[in-house]
């Protein structure tokens, strides 16, 4: 890990030593994706670290190729697309050791009235976060990420369109020792440069899927956790890269193949440090855990797009294939979607919903939201469902395409409430617009079936 101190001081040191000549200040967008400017470092630490940074507004109602949406009310061609204020969090200041010389730098994104933007993702968590300290708690997650590695840098690949991608390995490598070896110069490189940046591995494992790897990041307070999660993801694509490699994160990368998830485990700390969900005197988990996995479950289907947001994000969800279909819960069971694992001070919830393409911080927040709810509603959760919950077809599911779960936002109360109709609507409207463009698209899929044969 890299030491903490004052972050102008530490900065100064970089700057000193020659080990940083750039600063990279951004922002996560509503994709995830670490959007801003790259600053000279001196420059950025004598004039921008304690002030502003602009950047344009149309970059929270854009699509994946940042080509501008219409039907925001947050910016738009009719309000002349403006800026708005990127501030420095310079407790996020860490070094970016995959990009030469560089350090980076997380933003807060305020108007130009001074008023935090709360369509941003990163206030959106912190909100969340904020609600459960006003009652006395304290969350701790920690992201669990897959991802494959393909064969060919990004450039290789996007001049092929994508067609024909070979994963590393010719087999599966789910705790795989030798198989994983082929990929671990990079694997490698990945566990040694991420403390350099502030994030602490556990370890590295093969995954059940050809070239498909999962990588356990030690946990830490949420919003840490979710900066931690987008910086990681950056890094990987990047050193990816310098091995002519592709590594992604998307949810269902062919139909055949294993999908990719973010397992998120969430537990909470109270004012004295302990695990609000333990009981060390029953040696039991307490009421405080029931009613948080009690209000995770009841909100399951109704903030299912916080844990999939894009219409591939709905491909993964299969049958017997690691990926939870069936909103329930049990002990140590990998077939239901939340997952209850450890004891004491280490028993949490593992959420088993997400898929690999998720934003964290609209996940985490999502996850917050909904347990905080049934902690103050006093939910109580189902029983527990015993043996292979695939099989059991009268268990409530998560949706199967994003129209299905915005009709099941559109059924729920909470999200309104936790977040903001205006922020709601914000965020209705960008997932419906991805959807919108992609089923307006033909596949090669449909070309292979329709094109001669029909």
């Amino acid at each position: 890990m890299q030491p903490r101190g004052n972050p102008a001081d530490m900065l100064a040191g970089w700057i000193d030593a020659g080990q940083v000549d750039t600063v990279i200040a951004a922002f996560p967008d509503l994709y995830g994706r670490l959007m801003g400017k790259r600053i000279p470092a001196r420059y950025f630490l004598e004039r921008t670290a304690g002030g502003e940074i602009h950047a344009c507004d149309y970059l929270l109602t854009c699509d994946m190729e940042l080509e501008p949406l219409p039907g925001f009310a947050f910016s738009s061609w009719d309000s002349g697309y403006g800026d708005m204020v990127m501030r420095p969090d310079l407790a996020t200041l860490r070094l970016a050791p995959w990009y030469e010389g560089s350090a980076l730098v997380l933003c807060d994104l305020f108007d130009h009235q001074g008023r935090p933007v709360e369509q941003s993702p990163r206030r959106m968590l912190q909100r969340q976060v904020d609600n459960l300290r006003q009652a006395g708690l304290r969350p701790l997650l920690a992201s669990e990420l897959e991802f494959y590695l393909l064969r060919g840098s990004p450039g290789e690949l996007a001049r092929e369109g994508f067609r024909g991608v070979e994963p590393t390995t010719d087999y599966l490598i789910d705790y795989h020792i030798l198989g994983t070896g082929r990929d671990e110069p990079l694997l490698r490189q990945v566990r040694n440069l991420m403390p350099r940046a502030g994030i602490v591995v556990e370890s590295s494992k093969g995954e059940w899927g050809r070239g498909q790897h999962e990588v356990n990041l030690q946990y830490c307070d949420a919003l840490e956790m979710a900066d931690r999660h987008v910086i990681f993801k950056e890094g990987v694509k990047v050193l990816a890269a310098q091995h002519d490699l592709t590594a992604t994160f998307m949810a269902k990368l062919a139909h055949d193949m294993a999908g990719s998830s973010c397992h998120i485990h969430a537990s909470l700390r109270d004012d004295a440090g302990h695990n609000a969900f333990w009981d060390e005197a029953a040696g039991q988990p307490t009421a405080t855990f029931q009613h948080f996995l009690a209000g995770c479950m009841a909100q399951a289907r109704h903030f299912s797009l916080f844990f999939a947001p894009n219409p591939n994000s709905y491909k993964r969800y299969r049958s017997s294939s690691f990926a939870p279909v069936s909103i329930a819960w049990d002990h140590d069971n990998r077939t239901c979607g939340f997952r209850v694992v450890g004891r004491g001070h280490s028993l949490r919830l593992e959420n088993r919903i997400p898929g690999a393409d998720v934003n964290p911080y609209l996940a985490f927040a999502a996850t917050l939201a909904a347990g905080l709810d049934g902690i103050k509603r006093r939910l109580e959760p189902p029983p527990p469902v015993k043996g292979n919950a695939y099989a059991d077809s009268s268990i409530a599911r998560v949706p199967r395409s994003v129209p299905e779960a915005l009709h099941a936002l559109e059924a729920g109360s909470l999200a309104n409430k936790a977040f903001g109709s205006e922020v709601m609507e914000h965020l209705r409207h960008w997932v419906d617009r991805e959807h919108s463009m992609l089923e307006d698209q033909v596949s090669d899929r449909e070309r292979f079936r329709y094109l001669e044969r029909i």
